[in-house]
């Protein structure tokens, strides 16, 4: 399969689009500007449509596609997928592509367009010329479903759900339910040689020791770092939340009532995981939830800027905003006690372990934003990922929190996406004339 290189832009229907919503944000000129670059990075940079008609999805800077990031990177298209064939048809051809690689091979994490060996190091795992990266992440699998079903709910097309998709479903949940014993059934090894410990896995590639807690279990989280405990809370969410639309999409679409049995089954037994062995009762805070755990008792008290996150609970649709654990959550890991949160004279946000102290995300800025219900918070918001781009107009990765000129990744899709995503949300979700101003 070859790339086709002419770039896309953005279609009539997409531009009006972007005109409505700049109407709203007449009172925010320094966000309106910047809205309409990010808005339009993914469709005018890292989409490529192959010969076969899918859509390879780069994640900006890196020549790959992840499966996280090209469906994150496409999220805040769907509200026009319904009335716009053009974007229809590359979010449908995404999501064609995503099935393909994880039929390929669904502990990878990343892919090229394809067979030519391309990858980021020889790994000790099983590669194929197909696959950049073999980090397993759970989130990996989750996002390719979520936007097959959010892009179904949107437009009413099932075409998607051929017998394709119906085996990567089978595949998600047997992998997803091996991997509750991870120590005891996963053929899963990864080792990176001559790296930091974050690019690894300790104890011979195979992680370190769980216990079963019903949990299914990660090696890597989505910011691509090794997890320190196996069981990462906020990527079992996100694993309940596509549990619960493989069962719909089982019975809706394939009348198959033994394979959404199946699905909410194991999305029972990872919730009840969740619910019991990660949480903590914390000395400030209440309860909350962890960000790993092993189910030997030992938990990590953190928040990671990549999504899923404790903070993007709400986002995922694990649990509301108003949920008291997440709120009590959402305290601890917007305080000083998470030791990725940082306060500055440019921001104060979430950054983490995969760039340097002191960097805060612009990803972990939006999406306060977007499970926020303070106007005044989201407002804030506003204000520093508009002040913090260092006059490139466009969302990096890490910035630092006095010095946003000091900056990881300038071309990161993602981060563009999720920005759009949450002006969007802003501006949709006000019923009122905005009396404050930044």
């Amino acid at each position: 399969m070859s790339m086709l290189n002419t770039p896309l832009q953005l279609t009539p229907e997409m531009e009006q689009y972007v005109e409505r919503i700049e109407r709203r944000l007449e009172h925010l000129p320094a966000v309106c500007t910047m809205f309409r670059h990010c808005y339009a990075s993914t469709y005018e940079t890292t989409i490529r449509v192959m010969d076969d008609d899918s859509s390879f999805v780069i994640t900006g800077d890196i020549p790959a596609m992840w499966l996280r990031d090209s469906a994150a990177q496409v999220r805040h298209y769907l509200p026009l997928a319904s009335s716009d064939n053009q974007v229809a048809a590359r979010i449908a051809g995404l999501i064609r592509r995503q099935l393909f690689c994880i039929g390929l091979d669904p502990y990878a994490n990343a892919f090229n367009h394809e067979p030519n060996d391309a990858r980021y190091d020889e790994d000790l795992t099983t590669l194929s010329p197909w696959i950049w990266e073999r980090k397993y992440e759970i989130d990996s699998l989750c996002y390719p479903i979520q936007l097959a079903y959010l892009f179904w709910q949107q437009t009413g097309n099932a075409e998607l759900f051929d017998h394709s998709f119906y085996n990567g479903m089978n595949r998600i949940i047997d992998l997803w339910s091996c991997e509750q014993r991870h120590d005891e059934q996963s053929p899963y090894r990864f080792i990176r040689e001559n790296c930091p410990p974050s690019d690894t896995l300790r104890n011979q590639g195979r992680g370190m020791p769980t216990s079963y807690t019903g949990m299914t279990w990660s090696g890597f989280r989505p910011s691509d770092d090794a997890c320190v405990f196996g069981y990462l809370i906020p990527s079992n969410m996100f694993a309940v939340v596509v549990l619960g639309y493989m069962a719909t999409i089982a019975r809706d679409m394939y009348n198959d009532e033994r394979l959404a049995i199946r699905a909410e089954t194991l999305r029972e037994e990872i919730e009840f995981g969740i619910e019991h062995y990660g949480t903590v009762l914390h000395p400030v805070y209440g309860k909350i939830y962890a960000y790993e755990t092993d189910g030997r008792g030992n938990h990590h008290l953190m928040d990671d800027a990549n999504v899923p996150s404790l903070l993007s609970i709400p986002y995922l649709g694990y649990r509301p905003a108003d949920d008291p654990v997440y709120q009590n959550t959402r305290r601890f890991i917007l305080s000083s006690d998470n030791p990725y949160y940082f306060a500055g004279t440019a921001a104060r946000g979430i950054g983490s372990p995969h760039t340097p102290k002191d960097y805060i995300w612009h990803i972990a800025l939006s999406m306060q934003g977007l499970t926020s219900v303070d106007r005044k918070e989201q407002l804030q918001l506003l204000e520093w990922l508009s002040s913090t781009h260092a006059g490139t107009g466009l969302m990096h990765e890490g910035f630092h929190k006095d010095d946003p000129t000091q900056f990881t990744r300038p071309w990161f899709a993602w981060s563009n996406s999720l920005f759009a995503e949450f002006v969007i949300h802003y501006v949709q979700s006000s019923t009122r004339e905005e009396s404050y101003r930044l």
